[in-house]
C-alpha cells in the first residue's frame, strides 16, 4: 500500500537486481579474468559490463513491472528466474572487477569500478543453487506481502487487506477498532519469518564472497565513505533533530492521554502503536484533529475537500504534479507514461499498491505506479513519486553505471523537495483557494506537515538500525520481534498495542523489510529535502519564512535543480550536494530553521507536561 514514502526501481540497483544474464563463462573468457590486469584490461571490463547490464536492465525491469502489476504463482516465478541470473551476473562481476584494484586508472573507470562493486543489495552465493533459493525467497516475501490479506472466519468469507485496515487507522477513534485493525495487519507477516531468516544466512553467505563482514556493511560501503563512517554519519544527523522530534513527541502523547485517558495512553510512557493514525507509526497526520493548535488559527483550507469537489480523478492528479515540474523549465512527461502507468487500483487482480516510480528502458520509457485516493496526501505523494521521473529522465544521457542519483537519498529528496512548494501561494496560483491564510494559520500549517516530516525521523533512522544488527549477528534470529521494539521504544517511544512474542514478526509488517529495500535512503531524503529547499529559495530571492517558500514557475530554479540531476551518480555525492546548495556535507539545520516557529510553540505548550 502506498505512503508518503516510496521505493524507486531505477539505475543500477534495478540493472543488477531485477535483470536477465548473459552467458557467465562467455563474459569471463572475453574479460580475459587470468590475463595480467591493466588500465585498458579495466577500461575493457567496464564497458563490457556497462553494455550488459544495460540490456538486461530493460529485461529485468519489465519482468519486475509485470510481477507487480499481475501477482501470480507464475509471474512471482518469472521475475524470480529473472532475479536469479542478474544476481549471478552483477556478483560475478562485483568480484571479477576486484582484478583492478590497485591500479592507476582514470577517474570514470575507478568510479564505474567502485559502483559495480557496492551498488549490490541482495548480494548472493556463488553456489547457482543457493542463489536461486534466495532469489525466490525476495520474489515471495514480497508477493506475500502484496497480497497479504486477513478473512476472519466468523464472517463469512469477508477478506481485509492493507488499504482496509490503513481505513480504520486512519478514520476510527475507537481504540478497541483501532487495536484490532493494528493486529489484523500483522498478522500477514509471522508467514515469512523463516523465510527472512534463510534470506540472511543467504545473503550474508554472498556478501562475505563479496570481501563484506555482513550485507549490512555492504548496503553501509555505497554512500562514498566507509560503513562506519556512515553509520556515524546517521547518528549525528539524528541527534540534530531528535530536540524537534521530542517537542512534538511530548505535545502529541499530552494530547493523546486527553483523549483517550491515561488507562489506554501512559502519561510518562510510550504511546500505544495502533493510535497515531499510520500502521506503523511513521506518519500522524491523520490524527491531526486530535493535535489542532486550540489557539491559533486552522489552515484556511482542506486540500481533500477542495480535490473531491472539484471532482478531481487520478490522472488530474498527476496533471497538476506534471505541471510543477514543467513550470521550472522541465519537459512533459513522454506519452508513454500515461499510456503504461497504473494510478488506480484494479478490481480484478492483486497488484502491490506501495507507490513506486520505475525507469524502464534508462531512457523514456519512466512510470509510476500507484494506487492513486483523491486526497492531500496523494496530492503529495505524486509529486514525490514524479520528483523520481523527472530524476530518471534527466540522468538519461549519462552512461549506465551513472544512472542513479547521487546516492539513494537524493532521490527520494527530490520529489519531496518539490512537495514543500505545495504551499498556499501554489495552491492560489492553480486556483484551488481564492486566497492565501492569515499569518496565524501558520502554526496549523506546520503542524500539519511536521506530522508527515517530523514524526517520520525516527521510523526512518531504526527500520536499517535492526537490519544491520540482524545482518550482523548482533541481534539473533530468536530475538527478531524483541529487537525490533526495542528500537521502537528507543527511539520512536512507541509500544505495540498488546504484548509480542517471536511467534510474531512485526518488522516484516513493513513492505521495505519484506522487499528488502533499504531505508535509510528515507531518513537521508527527510533531511536533504529541507537542505535542497533552503538552497532553491535562496536562489529564487524568497527571504521570508521557509515554509511558505514555492519554487513554482521558477525558472532559474529548475535550470540549477535540472543541471544537479543530470550529474546521475557520475560524481561523489558531496560534489552533487555542493553544485545544488554550495554546502557538501548533509546538515538537518534546514528543517530545524523550517520548523523553527512550531519549536517554539511547542515548547511552550509542553511546559509543565511529562517530558520524553
Amino acid at each position: 500500500m502506498k505512503n508518503n514514502i516510496s521505493q524507486h526501481f531505477t539505475g543500477i540497483v534495478a540493472g543488477l537486481l531485477i535483470c536477465l544474464a548473459c552467458s557467465l563463462p562467455a563474459l569471463a573468457q572475453r574479460q580475459g579474468a587470468t590475463a595480467k590486469p591493466t588500465a585498458a584490461a579495466a577500461a575493457q571490463f567496464v564497458a563490457d559490463a556497462e553494455k550488459r547490464l544495460a540490456t538486461l536492465a530493460l529485461k529485468g525491469s519489465q519482468a519486475s513491472w509485470v510481477q507487480a502489476n499481475f501477482i501470480t504463482y507464475d509471474t512471482e516465478n518469472l521475475a524470480a528466474a529473472a532475479n536469479d541470473e542478474a544476481t549471478a551476473l552483477s556478483t560475478r562481476l562485483a568480484i571479477d572487477s576486484h582484478r583492478f584494484d590497485g591500479l592507476a586508472l582514470p577517474y570514470d573507470v575507478r568510479r564505474k569500478l567502485f559502483l559495480l562493486q557496492n551498488g549490490i543489495v541482495i548480494p548472493a552465493p556463488k553456489n547457482d543453487a543457493e542463489r536461486g533459493e534466495l532469489t525466490k525467497i525476495a520474489v515471495s516475501m514480497e508477493g506475500d506481502y502484496g497480497r497479504g490479506k486477513l478473512c476472519p472466519p466468523d464472517e463469512g468469507g469477508k477478506c481485509y487487506d492493507l488499504g482496509d485496515f490503513e481505513k480504520v487507522l486512519a478514520e476510527s477513534q475507537d481504540p478497541a477498532q483501532l487495536k484490532k485493525a493494528w493486529l489484523g495487519w500483522h498478522t500477514v507477516s509471522p508467514p515469512y519469518r523463516q523465510r527472512y531468516q534463510r534470506f540472511v544466512e543467504l545473503a550474508n553467505k554472498g556478501a562475505r564472497e563479496l570481501g563484506y563482514k555482513d550485507t549490512g556493511e555492504l548496503w553501509r560501503s555505497s554512500y562514498d565513505m566507509k560503513p562506519d563512517e556512515f553509520a556515524a554519519e546517521m547518528e549525528r544527523l539524528w541527534q540534530q533533530v531528535k530536540p524537534l522530534y521530542d517537542a512534538l513527541y511530548t505535545y502529541t502523547r499530552a494530547n493523546l492521554v486527553k483523549k483517550y485517558g491515561p488507562s489506554v495512553v501512559p502519561p510518562n510512557g510510550p504511546i500505544p502503536a495502533h493510535l497515531l493514525g499510520n500502521m506503523w507509526s511513521q506518519e500522524w497526520s491523520n490524527i491531526y484533529p486530535l493535535l489542532a493548535p486550540a489557539n491559533a488559527a486552522g489552515p484556511g483550507f482542506d486540500l481533500t475537500k477542495i480535490l473531491q469537489e472539484r471532482k478531481t480523478d487520478a490522472k488530474q492528479m498527476v496533471r497538476h504534479g506534471e505541471n510543477f515540474f514543467v513550470s521550472l523549465g522541465m519537459q512533459k512527461l513522454p506519452e508513454t507514461f500515461w499510456e503504461r502507468s497504473l494510478f488506480t487500483k484494479p478490481q480484478d487482480r492483486d497488484v502491490v499498491c506501495h507507490a513506486s516510480a520505475w525507469d524502464i528502458d534508462s531512457k523514456n520509457d519512466v512510470r509510476i505506479k500507484m494506487c492513486i485516493e483523491i486526497n492531500a496526501i496523494d496530492f503529495t505523494t505524486i509529486h514525490h513519486e514524479l520528483g523520481h521521473n523527472y530524476y530518471q529522465l534527466a540522468y538519461q544521457n549519462q552512461p549506465f553505471l551513472y544512472q542513479d542519483s547521487a546516492n539513494d537519498g537524493f532521490h527520494e529528496a527530490i520529489g519531496d523537495t518539490i512537495a514543500l512548494s505545495v504551499t498556499p501561494e501554489y495552491l492560489k496560483q492553480l486556483g484551488f483557494i481564492n486566497q492565501s491564510p492569515p499569518a496565524d494559520a501558520d502554526t496549523a500549517l506546520l503542524m500539519q506537515r511536521a506530522l508527515d516530516k517530523v514524526s517520520f525521523l525516527p521510523f526512518g533512522y531504526l527500520v536499517d538500525k535492526w537490519r544491520w544488527d540482524v545482518f550482523s549477528g548482533k541481534t539473533k534470529p530468536a530475538d527478531y520481534n524483541k529487537a525490533w521494539w526495542e528500537l521502537r521504544a528507543k527511539y520512536q517511544g512507541i509500544a505495540p498495542p498488546e504484548a509480542r512474542s517471536e511467534q510474531d514478526f512485526d518488522a516484516g509488517a513493513k513492505y521495505h523489510v519484506a522487499s528488502n529495500t533499504p531505508y535509510a535512503r528515507y531518513f537521508l531524503a527527510t533531511i536533504l529535502q529541507y537542505q535542497f529547499h533552503r538552497a532553491l529559495c535562496r536562489q529564487a530571492g524568497f527571504t521570508g519564512p521557509l515554509h511558505l517558500c514555492s519554487v513554482y514557475n521558477n525558472k532559474v530554479v529548475g535550470a540549477n535543480l535540472q543541471k544537479m540531476l543530470a550529474m546521475g551518480k557520475s560524481r561523489p555525492w558531496p560534489e552533487a550536494l555542493k553544485a545544488l546548495t554550495g554546502e557538501d556535507k548533509m546538515d538537518a539545520t534546514a528543517i530545524i530553521d523550517y520548523f523553527a516557529p512550531l519549536k517554539r510553540w511547542l515548547d511552550e505548550q509542553n511546559k509543565g507536561v511529562p517530558q520524553r
